[in-house]
């Protein structure tokens, strides 16, 4: 019995943990649905005598299917040639560098930087740090090699910076292949929700938000003025938004801008994101945290910066909670526990309602809440709880390096640049087939919440079927979505690069 008690007390911690999370969130979604109905009104646009010098920024590492289409979307920015630069941070150590020689020579009226290092010190943070050295513009945008920016986006975010005291200006991401595959779509399900509510309620309450390390453009004194670009953790832009935010600089964030992107289409490109975002939020945690609990910041400040910088726990706290609800379940079915504890713990469901809350709202109303999104809606987000469920094993793993000041390389995303041919991704050179132990892992979890759900039923305890099935359902999706058809090196090199 008093493991059974000591299993409660740990599952009960995991719970409060996702409750205190959903109700910041529930916070943020009030303050999104208050701007929404007073939007800030929007400076007025600059004349061209007014429009000062501005550095695009592209860091880039063996992009070969994506950069001839950054380069022609930059190479159209509505902004004077004389007043713009474009920095090519280029670390790549195959053919995308002779691509890049091509493209820019197409484009002799645009001022093009090339930079090429002969190592990745620093990777993306290194790269960046090293393009700013010489950067002419007073002001900095930054975009990835998966981006097309809007043609009008610096005209669109520089007014902005009439405001002395604003250090950045980020921009909402769409997405270029939203409808490309199930798992782009609950991607975008998710993102959509961080950019329209998230992004958009800390920013209206006045609590730190975070420049997305790319699609946005930064005040040049305010890089340097929070100590530059820093390689220390995984996640470079958070690391500096909350340096500079404690500095006193203002962020804008601007949903109505668009800056569309590339979603990742298979799962391990997804997990590689997962992994670098989660962990090096984790990492952020340990640098910032105690910072911002001894700033002086409003309460309401404090308690958002702690919630978003601890936000990739939740996968911690999932994980625990769904292996030590097995052993309470069956303690349930035994009356080894009295039922009110399991009545009581019904509060705790308070904390799913918000999440879906909070999805709700951040889908549906770039949808104008229409009855066609509220039916899409009602299957992706079960789907899509689930399938975060089912990647809390290996976001759980990444947090818990973060946390623990684990070491680990920048492992960037893979980019496909997909059109119609739903399996193009497979002819993709850094696409790397793998099965790591973590699959293996997700793939044990999905067996023993299926064997979990069969003797649930055959008893007949119910109380926690629901979440049984969602978690067995998210465990075999990622397992089996992390499980590559392999293809040989010798027929991915026969590919020919011209094509890209």
């Amino acid at each position: 019995m008093l493991f059974i008690y000591i299993v409660l007390g740990v599952y009960l911690m995991a719970m409060c943990f996702v409750l205190f999370y959903s109700l910041t969130q529930a916070h943020l979604v009030f303050s999104f649905l208050r701007r929404s109905a007073h939007p800030s009104p929007l400076p007025e646009a600059l004349s061209e005598e007014e429009l000062p010098l501005v550095t695009v920024q592209l860091p880039i590492y063996n992009e070969q299917y994506v950069v001839k289409r950054l380069l022609r979307a930059v190479a159209h920015l509505n902004y004077p040639a004389e007043k713009l630069e474009i920095q090519i941070l280029d670390d790549s150590t195959d053919v995308t560098s002779e691509i890049i020689q091509r493209q820019i020579s197409k484009y002799p009226q645009v001022h093009f930087a090339y930079l090429h290092r002969s190592n990745r010190a620093g990777f993306k943070a290194g790269a960046l740090k090293a393009g700013l050295e010489t950067a002419t513009g007073e002001y900095i945008a930054v975009f990835d090699a998966d981006f097309v920016p809007d043609p009008d986006f610096i005209r669109k975010t520089i007014p902005h910076f009439e405001d002395p005291e604003v250090g950045m200006v980020q921009s909402r991401w769409t997405h270029l292949n939203e409808d490309f595959s199930l798992l782009t779509r609950l991607q975008a399900f998710a993102l959509d929700t961080h950019f329209i509510v998230e992004q958009t309620g800390r920013n209206a309450l006045g609590a730190f938000i975070n420049f997305n390390g790319t699609g946005g453009i930064w005040r040049k004194a305010c890089i340097l003025d929070a100590g530059n670009w820093e390689s220390d953790t995984l996640t470079e832009d958070l690391d500096l938004s909350y340096r500079a935010q404690q500095r006193n600089w203002k962020f804008v964030y601007r949903s109505d801008i668009a800056s569309p992107a590339e979603l990742p289409p298979v799962m391990s490109a997804i997990k590689s994101q997962q992994f670098r975002w989660t962990k090096g939020g984790a990492e952020c945690a340990v640098k910032h945290l105690r910072q911002v609990w001894h700033a002086g910041l409003p309460l309401r400040v404090r308690l958002h910066a702690t919630a978003h910088l601890l936000n990739s726990a939740v996968f911690i706290a999932i994980l625990v909670g769904s292996l030590c609800s097995i052993p309470i379940w069956w303690a349930f079915y035994q009356d080894w526990l009295p039922a009110y504890y399991f009545r009581g713990a019904v509060v705790f469901l308070l904390g799913f309602v918000v999440i879906a809350a909070v999805y709700l709202v951040g889908n549906l109303s770039l949808k104008k809440y229409s009855w066609k999104s509220l039916g899409r809606f009602l299957w992706e987000l079960p789907l899509f709880l689930s399938v975060s469920m089912g990647l809390s094993v290996h976001n759980a793993h990444a947090v818990w390096q973060g946390l623990w000041g684990r070491k680990t390389a920048f492992v960037r995303t893979p980019k496909y640049n997909l059109k119609k041919n739903r399996n193009a991704w497979r002819k993709n050179k850094y696409h790397e087939p793998s099965v790591s132990l973590g699959t293996y892992m997700e793939l044990g979890m999905a067996c023993l919440f299926t064997v979990v759900v069969f003797v649930s039923i055959f008893v007949q305890t119910y109380e926690m079927l629901l979440f049984h099935s969602m978690l067995a359902v998210g465990f075999w999706v990622v397992s089996l979505a992390s499980i590559p058809n392999r293809r040989s090196r010798r027929e991915v090199d026969k590919e020919e690069v011209a094509g890209f």
